[in-house]
């Protein structure tokens, strides 16, 4: 039985040998590192590229350009400072090539390059010692009021709700805190009023609201309420009694009833 048993292992050691031929050695300094995942793999969040046609630019309340609307629904994300670059590149109606980071859940994309009419524009992140690059100039804000039916939300980067769209297209901001407080009530097609601070200009009209409500005369203020705070969790700070959480005051009371009615 020896013999046998010596030929046997010594059959293993060579099939052993063999099959570690086939692999070939790691390359120096280590494992190689997993490559990126295909955009195709996560089209809902991750790297991202998206084209379609320029149909508004999305203002800031000073008049820069911080954002671009595609005729599709995309909303582009890009730093207030690219909007003069990003003005003298396009004008609605362009074909637009857009890459950066797509937001989960909503359609955003923070954009790294824009790309349109043979040009392209990049946002590079700062040089460590490098001084922020400086603020553009914008006209000086005025009071304003708004009013009409909501077109469409508008998002941060985060997927945040940081303002509305009106039918007109002007544009309302407001805080985070506020859009996630109150998102049952700012909802496409609902009715909105806000008063605040804001430019107007041939590229549009955008303002900060300090006041919202549902019509003219129904606003409250947005800043600095008590009551004007995100809802809590589920889990969270408990009403008087246990009787469940306590409820945001709400930011676009009812209209008062009708007596005739």
């Amino acid at each position: 039985m020896t013999p046998r048993i010596t030929f046997i292992a010594a059959a293993c050691l060579l099939a052993g040998s063999a099959a570690f031929a086939q692999m070939p050695p790691p390359p120096p300094g280590g494992p190689v590192p997993p490559g990126p995942t295909p955009i195709a793999a996560a089209p809902e969040a991750g790297l991202a590229t998206v084209s379609g046609r320029a149909q508004q630019w999305l203002l800031n309340p000073n008049g820069e350009a911080d954002g671009l609307l595609l005729s599709d629904g995309t909303q582009v994300a890009f730093a207030p400072h690219l909007s003069a670059a990003a003005m003298q590149m396009l004008k609605a109606g362009d074909a637009v090539q857009v890459s950066g980071w797509r937001a989960p859940g909503v359609p955003v994309i923070r954009a790294q390059t824009i790309a349109a009419n043979g040009r392209s524009l990049t946002d590079q992140p700062p040089v460590p010692g490098m001084a922020p690059p400086p603020p553009g100039a914008s006209g000086a804000l005025s009071a304003m009021t708004a009013g009409g039916r909501i077109e469409r939300l508008l998002y941060t980067d985060r997927g945040d709700i940081r303002g509305v769209m009106l039918e007109d297209r002007t544009i309302v901001r407001f805080p985070p805190h506020i859009g996630a407080a109150y998102g049952a009530q700012l909802q496409p097609g609902a009715p909105l009023h806000a008063r605040g601070w804001g430019t107007r200009s041939a590229q549009g009209a955008a303002l900060e609201a300090t006041s919202l409500g549902r019509s003219a005369g129904t606003e409250r203020e947005v800043f600095g309420e008590p009551g004007l705070e995100p809802a809590p969790p589920a889990g969270g700070p408990r009403g008087p009694r246990g009787r469940g959480p306590v409820p945001p005051a709400p930011v676009m009371p009812p209209p008062a009833p009708n007596p005739a009615s």
